[in-house]
C-alpha cells in the first residue's frame, strides 16, 4: 500500500477518533446539563441561600405592618411609612442581586409595582397582597427550606417561649413583659388577631432564624432548626387559643379545608388572611388555631381525586368571593396535585375518561381567569366534580389488576417511544445512504445517553427531590416545541435535497467531507432531546403504576414494548435501504414535517396543563397520537406550523425551477 494512502488513512482514523471522543465529552456535559435542569426547581443557588430568606422576610414583614404607616390614602406614622418604602426598595435591589432565572423580569416587576403601591400610598390590603405574592414568587423562583424535618413539639415550643421570650413578650404573649413595657418599639402582641391573621408559622420561623433589624428582636439561629420550628408553632397559635377548641370538629366536617392545607408544607406556610375568601374569617381561625396546636394532623390530609375534588370546590368558593387569582391556583393544583398523580392508572383503564378530564379542568381555570357568570362556574365545577367521582370508581375498581398494568406499560411505552423511533430511524437511515458511519454513531451515543438520562431522572425523582406535575409538563412542552422547531428546518431542508437532483451534490460533498462539531452537535442535540422527553414522561408513568404492586406484569409490558418499538424499528430501516435515494429524501421531508406538527401540538397541550397557556375549547375531535386537541391555542399553532411548511416548500419546489427557466 502505499504511503501517501497508509497516512492518509491513518490522519482520517486519527480524526475520526478525535471526533468521537469530543462527542462523547459532549454528550456527557448535555447529559449533566439536563439532569440538573430538571433538579434545579427544587435546589437554591449557594449564593442565594442566605438573600432569600431574608429577602421574604422583609417582605411578609412589609405585607403586615404597612396597616400601620399608612389609612385611608394618608400617611398615619412616617417612621412606619418610611421603613416601608426602605424595605420595598431594598427587597427589589436584593432580588436584583439573586442569581438571574427566567423569572427574574416577573420579579423585579412585581417589586416595581409594589414600590409605586407604597409611593401612591394605596390601601394596605392591596400592599399586603402585593407583598405576599411577590414573596411567594420569590420562594417559587429560589426555593428554600419550609417544612420542619419532624413534627413540631409544642410543649418544647411553649417552654422555650417561656425562657427566651417571656420577659419582652409576656407570659400569655400579649408583649407585656417587664423587659418589654421599656422598650421601643415595644414588642409583638401575639394575641391580636388582626395581625396574626397576616402571618403564616413560616414568617414566624423567619423572625426567630433571621431576628428583625432595628428592633429590639435579635436572630436565635443558635438554637436547632426544629426547636426555633417548635416555638414559630406555639408562637403562632396563641392568638386562636379559643378557636383552636372548637377546631377538631370544624376540621373533620370541612372538606374543602383538608384539601387547602393538605401537608406540612402548606400549613406552614398558610395565613389566615388567605382562606378568609373560601372558609370565612370565624372558620379560617378555627382550623388554623386547630392545626398549628396539632400539627401531626395534617399527615392525614386527603391525597388524590379527593383533593381534587376539593379544591375544585374551593376555587368555586374563592370565585364567588372576588379572589380570581386564588381560584385559578386551585384550580390548577386540582389537575396537577390530584389528578396527573392518578394519571397512569386511570389511562390505562379509562383514557377517555383521563382525556375529558384534562380538556374539561384546563376549560375550566381558562373560564376562572376571564369574566364568567358564577352560576356558570358551577355548572361546569359540577361536571368535572362528576367526572372525579366516575374517575374515583374506575380507579377503585381496578379494572383487571394484572391484565390492566400490563397493557397500560405497553401503551404508554409504544405510544411515547413511537415519536422519538420515528425521529431516530430517519436519521440513521439518512446517514447510511450518505455512507456517514461517523455521524451514525454519534446518532446511536446520543439515544443511549438519553435513556441513561431518563433512568437517573427516575433515581433523582425518587430518592433525591420530587419533581412536580407543573415542572414535568413544563419540561415535556418546551423539550417538544424545541424539536419541533428543529424538525421544521430539518424537514424543509430535506425537501429542498428531494428536488432538482440537489441531493447528489449534497452527498458527494458531504462523504468527501468530515464530520463538523456543529454537525455533531446538532444530530447528537436533535437525537438527545427527542429520546429524553419521552423517556422523562414516560419513566414518571412507570414509577406511579409500579406503586400498584403488580412489578412482574409491569415488566412484562414494558419487554412487549420494548419488542414492539425494536421490530417496527427493522422494518423501518429495511424499507429505507431498497427506497431510491430521491424518494427517500421526498418520504423523510414528509414524515419529519408531520411530526413537527405533531409535537408542536402536543408541546402546546403541556404547557395548557401546566397553566402557562389558557385553554379556549373548540369544536374537534382529540387524537393524542397526532397531537390534535380540541383547543383553539394548539390547533392554531398547528395552523402556523403548516403554512410554514406550506410557503418552506413551495419556495423550495420555484427555486429549484429558476435555473432550468433561465438556461431556456
Amino acid at each position: 500500500m502505499p504511503i501517501g494512502r497508509v497516512a492518509t488513512e491513518w490522519r482520517c482514523a486519527y480524526t475520526r477518533q478525535m471526533i468521537m471522543r469530543r462527542i462523547t465529552y459532549l454528550a456527557w456535559r448535555l447529559a449533566s446539563l439536563v439532569l440538573i435542569c430538571t433538579a434545579m426547581p427544587s435546589l437554591a443557588q449557594a449564593p442565594d441561600a442566605t438573600s432569600v430568606p431574608q429577602t421574604w422576610q422583609m417582605l411578609d414583614y412589609l405585607a403586615t405592618d404597612y396597616a400601620g404607616a399608612v389609612k385611608d390614602g394618608a400617611v398615619s406614622s412616617p417612621s412606619e411609612y418610611a421603613e416601608m418604602r426602605e424595605f420595598a426598595a431594598t427587597a427589589r435591589t436584593r432580588i436584583a442581586a439573586l442569581s438571574p432565572t427566567a423569572v427574574t423580569p416577573d420579579l423585579l416587576s412585581q417589586a416595581d409595582a409594589l414600590i409605586a403601591s407604597i409611593d401612591s400610598k394605596a390601601a394596605p390590603l392591596d400592599v399586603g397582597a402585593q407583598a405576599h405574592a411577590l414573596a411567594d414568587s420569590l420562594l417559587n423562583a429560589y426555593p428554600i427550606p419550609t417544612v420542619p424535618d419532624q413534627t413540631p413539639d409544642l410543649a418544647k415550643g411553649a417552654s422555650l417561649y417561656q425562657s427566651q421570650c417571656a420577659s419582652c413578650h409576656g407570659a400569655t404573649g400579649h408583649g407585656d413583659g417587664p423587659v418589654g413595657l421599656q422598650l421601643e418599639p415595644r414588642p409583638v402582641d401575639f394575641t391580636d388577631q388582626t395581625r396574626a391573621d397576616q402571618r403564616s408559622v413560616l414568617s414566624l420561623y423567619q423572625v426567630v432564624t433571621q431576628g428583625v433589624t432595628g428592633t429590639p428582636m435579635v436572630s436565635y439561629a443558635q438554637l436547632p432548626a426544629n426547636d426555633r420550628w417548635a416555638l414559630a408553632y406555639y408562637v403562632g397559635s396563641l392568638a386562636y387559643e379559643k378557636e383552636a377548641a372548637s377546631g377538631a370538629k370544624v376540621w373533620a366536617q370541612h372538606t374543602t379545608a383538608s384539601t387547602l392545607i393538605s401537608g406540612p408544607g402548606e400549613l406552614a406556610r398558610v395565613r389566615v388572611a388567605q382562606l378568609v375568601p373560601t372558609l370565612g374569617a370565624d372558620v379560617a381561625r378555627e382550623i388554623v388555631g386547630y392545626l398549628r396546636a396539632h400539627p401531626n394532623v395534617v399527615e392525614k390530609s386527603l391525597r388524590g381525586l379527593p383533593l381534587a375534588r376539593g379544591r375544585i370546590a374551593a376555587s368555586v368558593a374563592a370565585y364567588k368571593s372576588g379572589a380570581k387569582s386564588e381560584a385559578t391556583q386551585l384550580a390548577l393544583s386540582a389537575y396537577l396535585d390530584g389528578v396527573e398523580p392518578v394519571e397512569p392508572q386511570l389511562n390505562a383503564r379509562d383514557g377517555a375518561l383521563r382525556a375529558k378530564l384534562e380538556t374539561d379542568m384546563g376549560a375550566y381555570r381558562s373560564a376562572l381567569a376571564s369574566t364568567a357568570q358564577p352560576d356558570m362556574i358551577e355548572r361546569q365545577a359540577a361536571d368535572i366534580d362528576a367526572l372525579l367521582v366516575r374517575a374515583q370508581h374506575v380507579i377503585a375498581d381496578g379494572g383487571g389488576g394484572a391484565t390492566a398494568t400490563f397493557l397500560g406499560a405497553y401503551t404508554i411505552l409504544v405510544r411515547e417511544g413511537m415519536e422519538a423511533l420515528l425521529i431516530i430511524v430517519a436519521l440513521l437511515a439518512f446517514l447510511r445512504k450518505a455512507n456517514r458511519n461517523d455521524a451514525v454513531r454519534v446518532v446511536h451515543a446520543a439515544w443511549i445517553l438519553a435513556l441513561v438520562a431518563g433512568g437517573i431522572t427516575w433515581a433523582v425523582a425518587t430518592y433525591a427531590v420530587s419533581i412536580s406535575g407543573a415542572s414535568r409538563e413544563v419540561t415535556e412542552g418546551l423539550s417538544s416545541l424545541f424539536a419541533a422547531a428543529v424538525l421544521l428546518s430539518v424537514g424543509l431542508w430535506m425537501h429542498q435535497k428531494s428536488i432538482g437532483g440537489r441531493w447528489q451534490a449534497y452527498l458527494k460533498e458531504k462523504m468527501a467531507g468530515a464530520l463538523t462539531q456543529r454537525s455533531a452537535w446538532f444530530l447528537f442535540g436533535l437525537a438527545f432531546i427527542s429520546v429524553y422527553r419521552e423517556v422523562f414522561e414516560t419513566i414518571l408513568f412507570y414509577a406511579a403504576l409500579w406503586s400498584e404492586g403488580e412489578g412482574i406484569w409491569l415488566l412484562g409490558g414494558i419487554a412487549a414494548g420494548a419488542a414492539t418499538l425494536g421490530f417496527i424499528a427493522w422494518v423501518l430501516l429495511r424499507t429505507s435501504r431498497r427506497l431510491p435515494i430521491g424518494t427517500f429524501f421526498s418520504a423523510s421531508s414528509a414524515l419529519i414535517a408531520v411530526l413537527a406538527i405533531v409535537l408542536t401540538g402536543k408541546g402546546i397541550a403541556a404547557l395548557q396543563e401546566a397553566g402557562w397557556i389558557a385553554v379556549t375549547l373548540v369544536s374537534a375531535p382529540r387524537i393524542e397520537l397526532f397531537g390534535v386537541y380540541p383547543t383553539l391555542q394548539s390547533l392554531l399553532a398547528q395552523v402556523v406550523v403548516v403554512g410554514l411548511l406550506a410557503a418552506g416548500f413551495g419556495f423550495n419546489i420555484v427555486r429549484s425551477r429558476t435555473p432550468m427557466e433561465a438556461r431556456s
